[in-house]
Parts: C-alpha cells; sequence; structure tokens
C-alpha cells in the first residue's frame, strides 16, 4: 500500500497553502457529495457549482436538500444541482441511492464521502451496526462500492473520504467492532475516523493495481464549527468554547482541495496548515502509522464487504 498521505511531498506544489479561491473550473464534471446540505458538505457543493459542475446532493431529509439547492442558487444562479435521498444508516437506502444515481449518470467525476455522525449515544443503524461506524464508514464503503464503476473510466475522477484528527486515538477493534461489550462515543468515533482512512488507502492501492482512472483520497476539515458538535458530551462542549473553531467555509477547503487541486495525487491526505491542524489554508498533512498499517486495512476491507454485502470492481 504506497503512504501517500504524508508531509513528504514537502516542496512540491500540494505542501503550499490553498483556499477556496485555488479550486479550478469544474465545467462538465459531476460531483456526488453526501451530507452536502450544511456544514462543510454544503460549503463544497456551493463552490463546486459555482465553478461549473453539476452536484448531486445526497442527503437523509429531502426538504433539507432542496433549501439547501435554493442557497445555492441564490449566490450561483445557474448552479447544476440535484438531490437524492441517501441514509447511510441504511443499506436498503444505500442502495437504492446508488441505483438512482447509476440511472441518472453514465459516469462520475467525485465522489466526495462527507457525512457523517461524531460522539453519539449509543445506537445501532437499521441493519444492526454501531451507529458511528455504521453510518461514517459502512455507509461509504457500500456507497463507493456500488458507484465505482461509473466512475473507473473517467480520467482525473477521484473518491475523497473525509477523516478527522480525531482518527489518531482510533484502533480498529475487530473483536469488539460494533461495540457489543462495551460502548464509548469517544473511542467509536475515532475508530471509525481510522477506518475512513484505512479505507482510502486500500482503495487507492487496489485502484492503482488495476491501472484505473480513478483514485483515492482523504482530507479533514479541522475544527470546523458544524452541526455535528451537537452530540458532545457536556464538558466536552463546554471545552469546545475555548477552541477557535474555523467557519464550515474554511473547513471545506481540504476536501476541495483533494477533490480538485491538479496536483494531488491518489493517497494523499489534506488538512488545515494551522498550528495541530485545527485551522487554516489547506495543506499536505500527515495521518497516523495506524492508518497504515497494510494488514488491518486489509482485514477491514474484508469485514466490510462481508457486514455490507458490497463487492467492489477492483
Amino acid at each position: 500500500m504506497s503512504d501517500r498521505g504524508d508531509a513528504s511531498s514537502a516542496g512540491t506544489s500540494t505542501a503550499a497553502a490553498w483556499t477556496e479561491a485555488d479550486v479550478p473550473s469544474q465545467a462538465g464534471r459531476i460531483a456526488v457529495i453526501t451530507g452536502a446540505n450544511s456544514g462543510i458538505g454544503f460549503e463544497a457543493a456551493r463552490v463546486l457549482a459555482d465553478r461549473g459542475a453539476t452536484v448531486v446532493l445526497a442527503v437523509r431529509d429531502l426538504g433539507k436538500a432542496r433549501d439547501a439547492e435554493a442557497r445555492i442558487r441564490a449566490s450561483v444562479p445557474a448552479a447544476r444541482l440535484s438531490s437524492v435521498r441517501l441514509d447511510l444508516g441504511s443499506l436498503a437506502s444505500v442502495r437504492a441511492a446508488a441505483e438512482e444515481l447509476r440511472a441518472g449518470h453514465d459516469r462520475l467525476d467525485l465522489l466526495i464521502n462527507n457525512a457523517g455522525l461524531m460522539m453519539t449515544p449509543r445506537g445501532r443503524t437499521e441493519d444492526g451496526f454501531e451507529l458511528q461506524f455504521g453510518t461514517n464508514h459502512l455507509g461509504h464503503f457500500a456507497l463507493t462500492g456500488l458507484l465505482l464503476d461509473r466512475m473507473l473510466q473517467v480520467p482525473g475522477s477521484r473518491v475523497v473520504t473525509v477523516s478527522s484528527n480525531a482518527h489518531r486515538m482510533g484502533r480498529i477493534n475487530f473483536g469488539d467492532l460494533q461495540s457489543e461489550r462495551a460502548y464509548s462515543r469517544t473511542s467509536a468515533y475515532a475508530q471509525s475516523k481510522l477506518a475512513n482512512l484505512l479505507f482510502t488507502y486500500e482503495l487507492q492501492d487496489r485502484l492503482a493495481r488495476a491501472g484505473a482512472a480513478t483514485e483515492a483520497l482523504a482530507a479533514h476539515p479541522g475544527t470546523a464549527r458544524t452541526a455535528l458538535t451537537r452530540y458532545l458530551p457536556a464538558p466536552m462542549r463546554l471545552g469546545a468554547l475555548l477552541i477557535p473553531f474555523q467557519d464550515s467555509a474554511m473547513g471545506a477547503v481540504p476536501m476541495l482541495r483533494a477533490a480538485t487541486d491538479p496536483a494531488a495525487r491518489g493517497g494523499e491526505y489534506y488538512g488545515p496548515a494551522g498550528l495541530g491542524e485545527n485551522r487554516g489554508p489547506a495543506r499536505l498533512v500527515r495521518s497516523s502509522a495506524r492508518s497504515h498499517d497494510m494488514q488491518v486495512a486489509r482485514r477491514l476491507w474484508e469485514e466490510s464487504a462481508r457486514l455490507t454485502g458490497v463487492t467492489y470492481p477492483v
């Protein structure tokens, strides 16, 4: 597995700071963004639409999706937008959304796996998976696998998956993957965000070996103020008041760079350039050593395929 998600490219264009203003034209490209009705997903949809992409908002609530479309059109009147219902906590919904997307598009340029939950109380998805692992990782694993053949022959196509600084605290607990014996909302979240990176690097390895046109990259938003913080435990909410959060527009920049920077390459990981990767313009950043464990990545891939019933064309 290629270890591209580090800072070893310092001195190249990918090491330089990068902002929304650097997003190049996306005319003619088709982008699907999960969780695009709010937060960093909405901001990414707005920017891509402004640059000329056709953007599909994949969200749970179609009413909120229509509201998001209207807000984007208020600033981008010529925006080409559509929405599809997607509940990542339901494999049936994931399959239905994938079928709708496949019926409407014979090719896709960008799939941005952005939607997620953070530090929720104990819960289960429709299919019985731990809520955060099932939504943040397994739902996106299934969606990507069901759409990937629409991307493999498309030059410049990319799968971008959003992780978090919290991945550094994560471990994949194969002995209790669904947190049935013990549940910690923090540990479950960190596991799901580590899974996002292991998935990205394993997917990139498979794409490269298959000679596919598609590349897989990852990004994280730093400490962006979004609706994700609504489930933080009370002590963490109080502590968060002391953290200098950046707004959602800045939080979206790393995923936009991973999706659109012509110099970005498969297996790279982007985050904020500021202290602690909390704020600032986007740059190439380093992910944890655990995120590059090939054996864990392959075992997680096999287990994810078993749990979701989704096989990949690579």
